[in-house]
Order: C-alpha cells, then structure tokens, then sequence
C-alpha cells in the first residue's frame, strides 16, 4: 500500500453472512483451488530485491500456464522494472482485471506489502482455467505502486478508449495475510461488495470491512478515476497497520490459516464474477476442485 500517514483506520463490525437463501442450491460455480502447501510455498517464494520479485512472478505465471504470446512485460516511464502481465481469453471481450504491486517499500522484506498479493495472482488465474470462461481475465503484477501508483497509473493511461470501455471490474489484492479477509468498502463499488458478500457467505469463509481512507492509496485508484467499478481487497486492521513498511513486514507477520482462506474466496468470487456478474440473485453454491 502507498503511504500517506498513519492516521486511523474506520473498522467496521465484521458482517454476518447470511446473504444466501434458500434458492441458493440451484446453481453452483466451477473453480479450482490449488491446495495450501503450494499456495505457502509460493508466498515463501519471495525476495527483497523487486526485480527478482518480478522474476519470479513471470515464472509463476509461466508454471501456471500463462506464458508465450498470453505473458508480457509492459515497460513504465519513469521505471526500472516493467507491468507484468497476463491475459486469460474468455468466450467474450467484456474484461476482468486482477491487480496487485510486486514492489515494496521500507526495511522490511515486503512479504504482507504486497508480494502475499502478487503471488497469488498465478494461482488465481490457474483455477480459472478449469472451466470455460465468459470473461477475459488480465492478470497485471503492477510496478512502483510504492512511488505512487506508477505502474497502474501508466497502464490506465495508456489503454485504448475501446478496451477500457470493456473493463466490467477492477479487484485490487494489497495486503493480504495480516488477519481474516478484509474489504475497503468505501473505495469500492457497491455491487462489487454485495457480490463479495454474498460468495463469503455460500463458502462460510469470514469478510470484515476495514476502510483505510486516510492511510494510503492501492492501484485501484486510477481505475476509480477513469470510472472503471473497483474492489480493493486487504487484510490491514488497526493494530496491524505499524506491520507495512516496518522491518516486522516478514513472512512471521503472515496467518496462513487466514491467507489460504482469502485465496479461496478469492478464488470463488471471481468464479463468481465471470459466470454471474454482479447479479443481484443469491450465490450459488461453490463447486471447487482441489490441484497441485
């Protein structure tokens, strides 16, 4: 997350999700999840110098199927290191975007701030391939969001007015792993929340929302300027704010047993995302299979 200071936080109550009904059996999502001792192993992956970093994410994506004309590397005035990119076709041109920073910032090793978000996005984009997809899906590792959101900012300017016509959302991964999944409710669209709710609810997984408007900005801002519907998704609560861009920010800070149930959210509403949109119907069921 980009600093701005360090005032505090609004923390909103964590939410009973009891937004699934009765009709909610009828239909299910189909996703894959990648088990937990691979997802910890691609967290434990990182390093402390960002261009090893982005390396290293390219590599993941590659592993994970994403490679050849489907990967690349955007370069960024004004930056050493590039956007990392990957794009997952689906049936249509309507366009989801996965976005978290693999830069960091302070004496810390950056694991919470943001390689616990970059790494995911492989595996994200892994369990999306197991089922046909409505939705293209790009998966973008951003640069410099440290030096104030550069590489989202050059990758939002530089999008013809044509493609980013068919961005139907933004969800933006920033510090993860800290506590139980949280979302910044009032950065975000409404109808991105509601769905995130509703997918918690069908798969019993906790949601708080914890709003950080006075702390810093996240990649998704220049989405939110360009009126593109944005979620940003993060862990961060009051007492684990001191943790960013402190020498504490090492892997020891991460929860694994809340990291991998962010995952499979994560992982379940993008499902949910590309089969349903933002449809105000109950969710349905999640059906998830298990991979390496």
């Amino acid at each position: 997350m980009c600093p701005v200071n360090r005032r505090i936080l609004s923390l909103s109550a964590v939410i009973s999700l009891l937004l699934v009904g009765r009709q909610a059996a009828a239909q299910s999502l189909r996703f894959s999840v990648i088990e937990r001792p691979t997802i910890e192993a691609r967290l434990k992956e990182f390093s402390t110098k960002d261009a090893e970093r982005e390396a290293k994410l390219k590599q993941l994506f590659e592993q994970n199927g994403c490679a050849d004309e489907h990967l690349e590397t955007q370069a960024v005035k004004g930056s050493r290191l590039p956007n990392v990119i990957c794009t997952l076709p689906g049936k249509t041109d309507r366009i989801i975007i996965v976005g978290a920073h693999f830069d960091h910032l302070g004496q810390g090793a950056g694991v919470v701030d943001n390689w616990s978000g970059a790494a995911l996005l492989p595996s994200l984009c892994a369990g999306l391939r197991s089922a046909p997809r409505q939705h293209t899906f790009v998966f973008i590792g951003f640069t410099d969001e440290e030096r104030g959101l550069v590489g989202s900012r050059f990758y939002i300017r530089h999008l013809p007015p044509q493609v980013k016509d068919r961005i139907e959302a933004m969800v933006n991964l920033d510090s993860l792993g800290l506590s139980p999944t949280k979302v910044w409710v009032t950065k975000s669209d409404p109808k991105l929340v509601e769905a995130l709710w509703r997918v918690a609810g069908a798969m019993k997984l906790s949601l708080g929302a914890v709003n950080a408007d006075q702390v810093g900005a996240t990649d998704a801002f220049p989405f939110v300027e360009s009126k593109i519907p944005t979620i940003t998704i993060h862990s961060i609560t009051q007492e684990t704010l001191a943790i960013l861009h402190s020498r504490q920010d090492r892997l020891p800070a991460i929860k694994m047993d809340d990291y991998y149930e962010t995952y499979r959210l994560l992982a379940g509403y993008l499902a949910y995302l590309d089969q349903l949109g933002l449809s105000a119907n109950p969710a349905p069921k999640p059906s998830s299979s298990s991979t390496q």
